[in-house]
């Protein structure tokens, strides 16, 4: 499907060709307890002959909202958020954004000029849904989070292409907020988004080695006004902007889970895959030139980093290493001392040099310390002398 639709994308786009209706088939309700709320439901079915799934959120009065991918909006009775299929993007891309609203709208059953929605490659059914609250004010963060794909680091990373991914943000409060609110809400939301992946660790896919995500190339926020009394501060000192920044960082952390299976404590291994630093390719990187002494190492590095102590050791090394990179630590020379530490643990025997197997200077120079003090360790070992 994906291959047919990036090359018959305009016959795929045309009603008339497709094979089954545009229609949604079933529904699963969300629970959203909001005076201005009249219903909120996942819809799943069909757009251009692909599945599809839509969060639609339905209001008993017309509210105003401002939203990142379609700006200020008033009169507005119902938002959502649309999962794609992912081999309908390509037509998404040729048709442009009124069209693909136009879709979203038709499946859903609602009127384009009452209706905003924000778009994503995520699975609905990683929705995530937090409210925070406090005394009589409260707000919802209706979030779905997908990282692994187009993370980004802002001011680092260079801006090419339209990718899947995305995290999209929905803000539905229970008091009114005025302009100036909304406005000021987008920001804390943007910054509690981008703590949260900051927390969890999440790399950029562009510069995985150096650098931490600070949100995807596709992120949205729709902020609704709500009901009830007026706020006119949504920022970093007042309540509301701390209520929003608490459940939107819960929100991403637990759609990023849903989505991305990525929690805080997660193993090595998949630390190493995520700043694509391969266990094959380090072992390549040893100089053996052996199958079976590259076979033996590999086995004995997967067995080290399975201990406890060398995983926290190699943990401690990443987070040391964006730091040093950062600017922020200046001096390795207690680093190298705990580095020839460990490979003498590791090797049960006094080591008086280390020598380097890694000579990659793409690695950072910290994690190319670290690897080098466990195969010293490693080739000190009497399975290897």
């Amino acid at each position: 499907m994906w291959l047919s639709s990036r090359i018959y994308s305009g016959e795929f786009s045309r009603g008339e060709d497709l094979v089954m209706n545009e229609q949604k088939y079933t529904s699963k309700s969300i629970e959203i307890e909001l005076d201005y709320v009249k219903s909120a439901s996942v819809l799943y079915g069909s757009i251009s002959d692909f599945p599809n799934k839509a969060l639609v959120i339905d209001f008993t009065r017309p509210l105003s909202l401002i939203s990142t991918l379609a700006g200020q909006r008033d009169g507005i009775e119902t938002v959502g958020n649309n999962n794609f299929f992912p081999a309908f993007w390509q037509i998404g891309e040729n048709i442009g954004l009124e069209e693909i609203t136009e879709y979203i709208c038709r499946f859903a059953g609602r009127p384009k000029k009452k209706s905003s929605f924000l778009f994503t490659g995520v699975n609905m059914d990683s929705l995530a849904v937090k409210r925070e609250s406090f005394k009589d004010m409260e707000v919802y963060a209706i979030v779905t989070a997908g990282v692994t794909s187009n993370s980004v680091r802002m001011s680092a990373d260079e801006g090419m292409f339209y990718e899947l991914g995305t995290i999209n943000i929905i803000l539905l409060p229970n008091v009114r907020l005025t302009r100036r609110a909304m406005q000021r809400a987008v920001i804390s939301a943007t910054e509690a988004k981008t703590a949260a992946l900051q927390d969890l660790d999440i790399r950029s896919k562009y510069s995985p080695l150096y650098h931490q995500a600070t949100g995807t190339g596709t992120d949205n926020i729709l902020v609704v006004e709500g009901n009830g009394k007026n706020i006119d501060n949504a920022g970093g000192h007042s309540k509301m902007g701390e209520l929003i920044a608490r459940a939107v960082y819960l929100a991403v952390s637990d759609g990023i889970s849903k989505q991305n299976g990525i929690v805080r404590k997660r193993d090595i291994f998949q630390r190493l895959e995520e700043r694509e630093i391969p266990i094959f390719g380090l072992v390549d990187l040893a100089g053996l030139k052996n199958y079976e002494d590259k076979k033996k190492l590999t086995a004995a590095l997967e067995g080290v980093l399975l201990d406890p102590r060398y995983a926290s050791f190699l943990e401690l090394s990443l987070s040391i290493s964006d730091d040093y990179e950062r600017g922020l630590i200046s001096d390795l020379t207690t680093y190298e001392a705990f580095c020839k530490q460990i490979a003498e643990d590791i090797s049960g025997n006094h080591i008086s040099f280390i020598d380097r197997f890694i000579g990659d200077e793409s690695m950072p120079l910290v994690p190319r310390m670290a690897f080098n003090a466990i195969f010293n360790g490693l080739f000190n070992t009497e399975a290897f002398l």
